[in-house]
């Protein structure tokens, strides 16, 4: 599992899956994706990663293609892009992986996970600030699942994205203002969206089709709305 850039909090694992050593680890932590490991076992997470899965509207098949993951977090969705058979799938994160000691951020979720599926995904600890084809390389399709509007930054964040996809960018995040037709983006000061003060910006339909085109994708396009949550498929 080691790469260049790995968190250095990896979990030290054997090589052969144990059930009884998963099933521990499994139990011992808190989760944000929910992840079938096989054999019965499905990580208990907080977020409905099915669902979500269904909002974003991956391709059936990946096949032969590369993919970016930026904001893996425990990499339900890296997971499924090497499923669906990409040829190779990097997963990359900080901010979820960067808490020794949190029972949901330290990044092991993900080691565990990939453990249990004996997967060749890549694990990558780097920031979206540091994302940039010197760094990482470039991809055939880039995942950008609940982050945006998580940056302080999302001109920024975007353009990282911009310079590394080849193909498809695949984004999905909160939005707000939806009664607004001109572009506009909510701020959401301290902890006053969800209690969380990682939560930044609530943009809405027309702010994520700009944004996007300002950074230099040609296309865009709104593929799925429920609720506060829309997907966008961007191409360059």
């Amino acid at each position: 599992m080691s790469s260049e850039g790995e968190a250095a909090g990896t979990l030290a694992l054997p090589a052969q899956r144990d059930e009884e050593l998963l099933a521990r680890l499994v139990a011992g932590r808190s989760w944000f994706h929910t992840i079938d490991l096989g054999g019965g076992v499905i990580t208990p997470g907080v977020d409905d990663s099915w669902s979500k899965l269904q909002l974003i509207r991956l391709p059936e098949s990946f096949a032969g293609k590369t993919v970016l993951d930026v904001g893996a977090f425990d990499g339900y969705f890296s997971f499924e892009a090497e499923r669906r058979g990409a040829a190779r799938v990097v997963a990359a994160d900080e901010f979820c992986w960067s808490r020794p000691g949190d029972p949901m951020t330290d990044g092991q979720g993900f080691d565990i996970a990939h453990w249990a599926r004996q997967s060749r995904v890549e694990k990558r600890r780097i920031p979206v600030e540091d994302i940039s084809p010197e760094t990482v390389g470039v991809f055939d399709y880039v995942l950008f699942l609940g982050v945006l509007y998580h940056s302080p930054d999302p001109l920024r964040y975007l353009r990282n994205v911009r310079s590394v996809c080849r193909e498809q960018l695949i984004l999905e995040t909160h939005v707000d203002a939806l009664e607004q037709e001109r572009p506009m983006m909510v701020f959401y000061p301290g902890t006053s969206l969800n209690g969380d003060a990682s939560n930044h910006w609530g943009p809405n339909r027309q702010c994520v089709v700009e944004m996007l085109k300002e950074v230099g994708f040609r296309r865009v396009e709104l593929v799925s709305h429920a609720g506060s949550r829309m997907a966008f498929h961007a191409f360059p």
